[in-house]
C-alpha cells in the first residue's frame, strides 16, 4: 500500500505502527495478523468431527466469537500487545472488509451449529449431517480464505452472491 492509498487523518497512526510491527508477525501493510484466524480453524476442526462424533456438537455449541483484540488479549502470541494496540490504526480500507468477511463468518458458524443440532436431535440422516458440515466447512474455509488476503493485502471482501452461493447447500 502506498502513501497516497491512506486517507490522510489514518496516515500518521498508520505509518508508526508499520514501523513498529516490522519483523514480526504482524503484516506491515495491513497491521493485521492471521494468528487470529485460529479463533476460527478451532471451530472448523471442531465441526468436521461431527459426522464420526454427533457428541462434538455441543462442544461447537461452547464456541463464540472473539473480537480481533479479544482474541489477541487471550492468546500466547508473542506480540499480542502490539496487535491488539495496532488494531485501532489498521487503515480503513482493509478493517472495512475484514470486519466484514468476520462477521459472515461468525454468522455461518453459529447457524451452522443450530442447524447441525436441530439435525442430530431430529435423528436425520448421517449423510446428510455429513453434507451439511462440509458444506459449513467449505464456506467457512472460503470467508477464511478472504480474511486471509485481506490481512495480506487484499482491499476486497467478498459480494453478497459470492456469499449466498457458499451458504448453497447449508
Amino acid at each position: 500500500m502506498t502513501e497516497t492509498d491512506i486517507p490522510p487523518e489514518e496516515r500518521a497512526a498508520f505509518e508508526e505502527f508499520a514501523a513498529k510491527v516490522d519483523g514480526t508477525n504482524i503484516s506491515a501493510q495491513t497491521l493485521l495478523a492471521t494468528d487470529y484466524l485460529n479463533h476460527f480453524n478451532e471451530i472448523v476442526m471442531l465441526l468436521d468431527m461431527i459426522p464420526d462424533m454427533p457428541d462434538m456438537v455441543e462442544e461447537c455449541k461452547l464456541w463464540q466469537p472473539k473480537s480481533y483484540t479479544e482474541h489477541f488479549a487471550d492468546s500466547s502470541f508473542k506480540d499480542k500487545q502490539l496487535a491488539i494496540e495496532a488494531y485501532d490504526r489498521v487503515p480503513s480500507k482493509y478493517r472495512r472488509p475484514f470486519e466484514e468477511t468476520l462477521n459472515h463468518l461468525n454468522t455461518l458458524i453459529l447457524s451452522g451449529v443450530v442447524k447441525l443440532e436441530e439435525e442430530i436431535v431430529a435423528g436425520s440422516d448421517p449423510g446428510l449431517i455429513s453434507e451439511h458440515v462440509k458444506a459449513i466447512s467449505r464456506a467457512a474455509q472460503a470467508l477464511m480464505d478472504c480474511a486471509n488476503a485481506i490481512i495480506h493485502g487484499s482491499d476486497r471482501a467478498m459480494a453478497q452472491v459470492e456469499i449466498d452461493g457458499l451458504m448453497n447447500g447449508i
